[in-house]
C-alpha cells in the first residue's frame, strides 16, 4: 500500500506542478514556459529576486493575478473531493457527493444568505463558511430524515432525496438572489461557480480547513474501508461505526461549506475524482483520500483553466464547466450501476 501511494502520489505531485506551470502561462496575455518556470524560481527566498531578469508586467501577471487563482482552483478542488470521497465511504455509495446529496446547495443558502445580505462585510470572511456549515449540517439531516425508512437509511432513496431538498433549497436561494438588486450579477456568478474576483485572502481561508480536514479523513480511512463489508461487521472488527459516521460526515460537510462559500455551487467535483481514482488504484481509501485531494487539485486547476481561456475575454462559468464534465459521468455511473444490478438480478 505504502508502495502504491508513494508511486501514485509522486507521479500526481509532478503531474500537479506541470498543470500550475502550464496554466499560469495560458491567458490574454500568454508567456512562454521558461519565462513562467524562472518568474516561480526566483520567488523563493533563496533565489535573486526576479526584477531586471524578467519584465515586471509579466511578474505582477504571474504573481499576483493568475497565481492565486491557480492555487484558490486546487484547494477548492482538493476540499470538494475529499468530502466527496468522505461521503462516499461512510455511505457505501459511490453515487454520493456534496451536490448529489444537496449538501452543497444547502451550504449555498447560508453562504448567499451572508453575502446578499451584506452580513459578509460586517463579520468577516471567517462568518460565510460558519454559517455555510450550519446550513449545510442542516441539510444533511433533512436528507438523511427522508431517506431513513425502518430505522434505517436506504441507499437507494438517499440520492432521491438529495436532489428534493437540493431542488428546494436551490429554488431559496435563488429566491433571495433576486430580492436583492445590489449584488444580484455577483450572486449569480457566485451561484453558478466562480474564482473571478478571488485573492490570497480567500486561500488562507480554505487552507486551514484542509489542514485540518484532511488527517482527519485519513486517520478514518481504515474505517471506511470496514464500511464496505457492512455496518455490523465494520462493529464486530472493533469500529465505532456512529463515532466514524459522525466525524467523517461532519469533516466532509465543513469541507464542503468553505468551498462552497468561496468558489459557489461547483458540482460533480466529489463524484467523479474519488470514483476515477477507484477504477485507479482500486477500494483502500488509504489511497484514494489522499489522492482524492491530489486528484481534486488537477481537476478544478483544469476546468478553471478552461472557464477563463475557452470564450476569452469572455468567462465561463465554472460550474458549468465541472457540470458538463460530470453530469454525462453521473449518468454513465448511474447506467452501469443499473446494468449490474440487472446483471446480478438474472
Amino acid at each position: 500500500m505504502r508502495r502504491k501511494l508513494v508511486t501514485y502520489g509522486g507521479a500526481a505531485m509532478l503531474l500537479l506542478a506541470a498543470s500550475v506551470v502550464v496554466s499560469l502561462s495560458i491567458g490574454s496575455s500568454r508567456m512562454p514556459l521558461p519565462d513562467v518556470w524562472g518568474i516561480l524560481l526566483h520567488q523563493l527566498p533563496w533565489m535573486n529576486a526576479a526584477e531586471g531578469r524578467f519584465d515586471a508586467a509579466d511578474i505582477a501577471i504571474v504573481t499576483q493575478l493568475r497565481l492565486s487563482r491557480v492555487v484558490l482552483a486546487m484547494l477548492v478542488g482538493a476540499a470538494l473531493a475529499l468530502a466527496g470521497a468522505g461521503f462516499q465511504g461512510v455511505l457505501r455509495n459511490p453515487l454520493a457527493d456534496p451536490f448529489t446529496l444537496g449538501v452543497a446547495t444547502g451550504c449555498s443558502v447560508g453562504a448567499a444568505f451572508m453575502i446578499v445580505f451584506g452580513y459578509q462585510s460586517a463579520f468577516g470572511l471567517w462568518s460565510v463558511p460558519a454559517v455555510a456549515f450550519m446550513t449545510g449540517m442542516v441539510t444533511l439531516v433533512m436528507v438523511f430524515a427522508l431517506s431513513r425508512a425502518r430505522g434505517a437509511i436506504e441507499v437507494e432513496t438517499l440520492i432521491l432525496s438529495g436532489v428534493i431538498v437540493q431542488a428546494f433549497l436551490g429554488a431559496f436561494v435563488t429566491f433571495m438572489v433576486s430580492m436583492s438588486q445590489s449584488v444580484i450579477n455577483e450572486a449569480m456568478f457566485w451561484l453558478m461557480g466562480s474564482l473571478s474576483a478571488r485573492s490570497w485572502a480567500h486561500a488562507k481561508l480554505i487552507l486551514p480547513f484542509l489542514i485540518v480536514g484532511m488527517p482527519v479523513l485519513i486517520r478514518y480511512a481504515q474505517h471506511l474501508n470496514l464500511f464496505v463489508l457492512g455496518e455490523k461487521h465494520a462493529a464486530h472488527l472493533g469500529v465505532n461505526v456512529e463515532r466514524t459516521k459522525l466525524i467523517v460526515l461532519i469533516v466532509s460537510t465543513l469541507l464542503t461549506a468553505a468551498a462552497v462559500s468561496i468558489a459557489g455551487v461547483v458540482g460533480f467535483v466529489g463524484l467523479v475524482v474519488p470514483h476515477l481514482l477507484r477504477l485507479l488504484v482500486g477500494p483502500d481509501y488509504r489511497l484514494i483520500i489522499p489522492l482524492s485531494a491530489a486528484g481534486g487539485a488537477l481537476y478544478l486547476l483544469w476546468a478553471d483553466t478552461l472557464a477563463r481561456t475557452a470564450l476569452s475575454p469572455k468567462e465561463i462559468s465554472l460550474g458549468v464547466v465541472t457540470a458538463l464534465i460530470g453530469a454525462p459521468f453521473f449518468a454513465y455511473l448511474l447506467y452501469r450501476r443499473k446494468v449490474l444490478q440487472g446483471g446480478s438480478q438474472g
